[in-house]
């Protein structure tokens, strides 16, 4: 018998070719398989190789036969390093793209929210009961803002009149403003407001006006 071939063929004493019974791994026993006279298999078949191909295939990291050793590595430096900068560049672009694309996403969806609050507006301008909804907070919000700048306004009255009293002369500007002092308190009145300031202040009105 011959030697068996990379495929596993023998050949036996009457020149037949077969591949040989064999265990399997689980302990069956693969049975014995005759091949046709004249077949080869793909693995017996030598196929043709280019020596220069072969040559360049098996280099190693020596490089290319007769070129500089040191030249080689720097050109290969330098080819890896270009293809890295081009690949961060890709990847920098990329992200750039995602991040453009976020903020105009973010963009767009403030501006969608803009329309809809005044297309809400528009809608309780045009809606008479909504419209009322809406008034209630701006009308307590207004009063309660006037009544606190007329308080101020009574404070520099009643400073301006303590320093009268005490003999320091005022200046036009100023006993024009002590004039207003009734405006004020009608002001308030009208504001709903009744407090100490008013109270106080009424009560020195009548005062000064029975004298």
């Amino acid at each position: 018998m011959s030697k068996p071939s990379k495929a596993g063929i023998e050949t036996s004493a009457d020149g037949g070719s077969y591949i040989p019974s064999s265990k399997r791994a689980d302990g069956s026993t693969r049975k014995e398989i005759k091949v046709r006279p004249g077949y080869r298999p793909p693995e017996d078949i030598e196929t043709y190789k280019n020596r220069s191909a072969e040559a360049w295939k098996n280099r190693g990291p020596g490089g290319v036969p007769g070129a500089d050793p040191v030249a080689s590595a720097n050109d290969q430096g330098t080819a890896k390093s270009k293809n890295a900068k081009r690949r961060e560049a890709a990847r920098r672009k990329g992200e750039g793209k995602e991040g453009a694309a976020d903020v105009l996403a973010a963009a767009m969806q403030k501006t969608n929210i803009a329309d809809t609050e005044a297309d809400r507006i528009k809608q309780n301008w045009r809606d008479p009961s909504k419209l009322q909804e809406n008034e209630p907070a701006s009308q307590e919000s207004d009063p309660q803002k006037k009544i606190r700048n007329q308080l101020k306004k009574l404070k520099a009255v009643r400073e301006l009149k303590e320093k009268r009293a005490t003999g320091e002369k005022l200046s036009l500007d100023q006993i024009m403003k002590i004039g207003k002092e009734g405006e004020l308190l009608r002001d308030l009145r009208k504001l709903g407001y009744d407090g100490p300031e008013v109270q106080a202040l009424t009560t020195e009105s009548s005062t000064t006006d029975s004298t």
